[in-house]
């Protein structure tokens, strides 16, 4: 079965924020198994002018655009027909939708075989006590339903750390969490800027995904850890002060401030909350392995984008 798939793949959340690196990415690639592609969004998306560019290019690449409502299962049910490979790209607000779509997805009538989960981000496994994250509640439910409840379905987790071109913006309102602008030439590190922090650029995401699918005996049922390079905040900042020629403005930001933070948005039900839990997260060296899958997908260190590509972006402001 594995040396078969994939043949046909279906994206749900295909034009999000990271969805769009993955389609783009699995339309570009020449995955010798695979016979078709689609997509399945709703009917808003459909219609948006915004979206239009984008879903005219992938059409033009020979993908199809399917368009439906997943919280309907018919609609699932139909997107479904004939599709042995699933690659779920749905946001955080989203994910407790892909309980019923691994349900419908694992039906004895169901010609799904494989499903890629939302997992791209930071590891919800890392160690012990991963379990306790806020973050981490609804990543974590749909891997106990898998575990408890699914029966057919292969399953592929691909855990990527953060993204690298998030990482390195601000988020408005909550610059003490980190970040770096080109603009101002100013730059907020966690501590002391010298912790290592495992990153993968948001194209690359869809590279690995790609590599994942092109290799089903090294992916199937595996959560792969991967990752496009480990860099500290400090090697970044340098690398923005070389790219623009100019001495940045850096602050530090204590770890104890990050956690008091934290605390506080979660209490408020801020919605950043989780932005001050999972950068708390990274500083704490919890994207660190003694080795990734990388080199089980078959990519090297020169596969992947380096630090300066992703500066660059930022700089021309062009990232996510």
């Amino acid at each position: 079965m594995a040396a078969s798939l994939p043949s046909k793949i279906l994206i749900i959340g295909a034009t999000g924020a990271i969805g769009r690196h993955i389609t783009s990415a699995i339309a570009s690639a020449s995955l010798k198994s695979v016979l078709h592609v689609s997509i399945l969004t709703s009917a808003a998306t459909a219609a948006s002018p915004q979206k239009q560019p984008l879903l005219a290019s992938w059409k033009k690449q020979g993908l199809s655009v399917l368009t439906g409502d997943i919280c309907k299962a018919d609609d699932v049910r139909n997107a479904y027909k004939d599709i042995d490979t699933v690659v779920c790209c749905l946001g955080r607000t989203a994910l407790l939708e892909q309980i019923e779509l691994l349900r419908i997805a694992d039906e004895a009538s169901s010609s799904v075989q494989w499903f890629f989960p939302s997992e791209y981000g930071t590891d919800i496994e890392y160690d012990a006590t991963s379990k306790d994250e806020k973050p981490h509640q609804n990543k974590l439910k749909v891997r106990a339903f898998i575990r408890d409840e699914i029966n057919k379905l292969k399953t592929t987790y691909v855990v990527t750390g953060p993204y690298a071109d998030m990482f390195l913006d601000f988020k408005p309102g909550y610059e003490l969490a980190g970040g770096f602008d080109a603009k101002t030439h100013k730059a907020v590190l966690i501590g002391d800027g010298n912790d290592k922090i495992g990153l993968t650029t948001m194209p690359d995401v869809g590279k690995f995904v790609v590599a994942a699918l092109a290799k089903p005996e090294a992916s199937m049922n595996k959560a792969l850890k991967v990752q496009s390079f480990v860099k500290t905040p400090q090697e970044i900042l340098a690398e923005f002060e070389s790219q623009t020629g100019a001495k940045f403005d850096v602050q530090y930001t204590a770890l104890d401030d990050i956690k008091a933070e934290e605390k506080k948005a979660w209490e408020k039900s801020d919605p950043a909350a989780a932005t001050f839990t999972l950068r708390r997260i990274w500083a704490q060296g919890k994207t660190l392995y003694e080795k990734t899958d990388n080199e089980a997908l078959g990519l090297s260190p020169q596969d992947m984008e380096p630090l300066s590509a992703v500066v660059q972006r930022a700089i021309r402001g062009e990232n996510q």
